[in-house]
This record gives C-alpha cells, sequence and structure tokens, in this order.
C-alpha cells in the first residue's frame, strides 16, 4: 500500500507543520497516506484528521493508518474541511496540509483516465462522481474548450486544439484518451512538437476544468486557514504555476498589514498581519529526492502561520 503514492517533499513538509506529540492535524489530501503516516507517527495524545475525496484513496489511507490512534478518515472535497472537522467536535487545529493535483495512482491507474501515456475511457475525476472530461469534450462549444484549454493550460494553441476536437466530433464521439491526444498532435505545429508531449498541457487543463480545481483550491485554502488556532501552520504542496500563484497571492494576503497610504503620518486603518511566512521562497526538491521520484521536480511548498 506504500507503493500507491509517494509522498513529495516529505521531510520538508513535516519539519514546516512542526508536528507537536500533543497536536490536531489535518491533512486535506491524504491520497495513500504517506504524509499523514508521517504525521500520525510523531503524535502521542494528538490527533490526525485524514480527508480525500478519490474513494480508491480513502481504501488505502483507512488501512495504512488503521493501527495509528487517534487518526479519523473522512472521505471529501479538501474544500469542506472546515464542515468536516467541526462535525467531528473540533473547533481548531494546529496544522493544516494541503498536496494539490493529481495523485501518482491516479496518473498510473490507466482506467481513470488522466494519462495520455495509456489508452482509457476519458475521464480524469478525481471523486469519480459527475461529468468527466469525455462530457466536456463532446458537449461544450469549440470557444467554451479553447478558454479551458487557455486558462487551465496557458496553452498558445488553445483555439486549434479546440477547432479540431469540433471537428473530430462530427464524425463521431471522443471517448478515449489517445482519440483527443492524436487530435492535438495533429493540431500541434510541427515545430512546437519537440517541447514535450503536445497533449500534456490540454490533459492538465482538462483534469483541471472537470474538478473545478482552482475554485476548490481557493475555498480550501480559506477553509483551513479558518481552522488555524493562533501559531498554527498551513503547509500547502502545489504542481503548476497557476495553483502556486494562487496559494502564493492567498499567502501574501493574509501577511499584508497596514495598507494607508505612504504618506499617511500614523496608520488609520487598523490593519495587522493575520499570518506569516516561514518560507520566503517555495521549497523545491532536493537532488536526492528527484533521483528517488522524477514527478516532485514541479512541486513547491509554502507554508505560513497564523498570528491572530
Amino acid at each position: 500500500m506504500a507503493c500507491y503514492h509517494l509522498p513529495v517533499l516529505l521531510r520538508e513538509t513535516i519539519e514546516g507543520l512542526a508536528v507537536k506529540p500533543d497536536g490536531v492535524y489535518v491533512d486535506g489530501t491524504a491520497g495513500g497516506g504517506g504524509h499523514s503516516e508521517a504525521i500520525a507517527k510523531r503524535l502521542s495524545t494528538g490527533r490526525l484528521i485524514a480527508i480525500d475525496q478519490d474513494p480508491d484513496a480513502i481504501a488505502a489511507v483507512t488501512k495504512r493508518l488503521a493501527d495509528y490512534p487517534g487518526v479519523t478518515v473522512c472521505r471529501a472535497n479538501f474544500s469542506q474541511m472546515e464542515e468536516v472537522v467541526r462535525s467531528l467536535g473540533v473547533d481548531s487545529v494546529d496544522g493544516v496540509l494541503m498536496d494539490i493535483g493529481v495523485s501518482s495512482h491516479q496518473l498510473d491507474t490507466p482506467e481513470r483516465g488522466f494519462s495520455y501515456h495509456s489508452d482509457a475511457p476519458l475521464d480524469m475525476r478525481m471523486s469519480q462522481e459527475g461529468p468527466g472530461a469525455g462530457d466536456l469534450v463532446n458537449s461544450l462549444p469549440w470557444q467554451e474548450l479553447a478558454e479551458i484549454l487557455s486558462r487551465y493550460g496557458e496553452e498558445r494553441f488553445s483555439k486549434r486544439i479546440a477547432q479540431g476536437i469540433a471537428a473530430a466530433r462530427e464524425q463521431a464521439p471522443i471517448e478515449t484518451t489517445f482519440q483527443l491526444a492524436e487530435i492535438v498532435k495533429n493540431a500541434y505545429p510541427a515545430a512546437a512538437r519537440r517541447d514535450g508531449h503536445p497533449a500534456r498541457k490540454t490533459f492538465q487543463a482538462l483534469r483541471i476544468a472537470v474538478n473545478g480545481e482552482l475554485d476548490r483550491l481557493s475555498e480550501g485554502l480559506d477553509a483551513a486557514f479558518s481552522l488555524l488556532k493562533p501559531g498554527g501552520r498551513l503547509a500547502v504542496i502545489t504542481f503548476h504555476s497557476l495553483e502556486d500563484r494562487l496559494v502564493k497571492r492567498r499567502m501574501a494576503s493574509w501577511c499584508q498589514g497596514c495598507t494607508c497610504p505612504p504618506d499617511f503620518p500614523v496608520c488609520v486603518c487598523g490593519k495587522t498581519p493575520s499570518a506569516e511566512l516561514v518560507t520566503r521562497k517555495p521549497v523545491k526538491a532536493s537532488e536526492t529526492e528527484l533521483e528517488k521520484n522524477p514527478r516532485s521536480r514541479s512541486a513547491k511548498l509554502r507554508v505560513c502561520i497564523r498570528l491572530k
């Protein structure tokens, strides 16, 4: 079960959380339980609430943490963590971890439809509920598809790809990952195909859209911060620039103090920072970790402390 998902930046994350033996912690994205187990090992009288929306992850983490006292596993999206935690009779916590993005298990399970490396139904649903990527690809106007690819994938050929998708689905529904990857490849200029797989950004964009990832991340950050005690810590791991930018800006807003114009002799707004950064710059994987887990290359960890 330990191979379900290799936790990234494990040592750095646990150090950033500064886990206390009697503390209360939330892992909002438990996955296979790697980070959760590392937290649980450091608890004595403390408590861990492990949350994930993926039923496969819930099964994995429940089994992995079965022998640890004080662990509660809940199925939910991390954006719902405040509701989940308070329903368990907990009002505030000492730390929250959010490891954003798709897990190795999801990528490596072909039938989940996250990867263009295996032919499978076009799915990409982390919760395994609701509309999947195939529904979006086959139903949205090409203009909306182009907007999704541009906004969430930062794909410069979004219009060409979206029009290619629209043309292809007129002949037959687009049902598999290989079908979509081939359409994207054919829409790409030959000179641009040397920069990695042409479908990478398209798959990323559709996954984000299917799961509402950026909206859930925004909601999850606010939920996590609202749960923190003074002195409590929030650690967030992201894997692409859109996520990292959102986390960076949200933490910066919490750390912002007086907003009076600089020429005011005294502060009249009365605003004081509600957080302090632990990591001034994002923490990245070491060369040793990169050798063991190449997928950690894009990971960035940011940590802040709640002040009030």
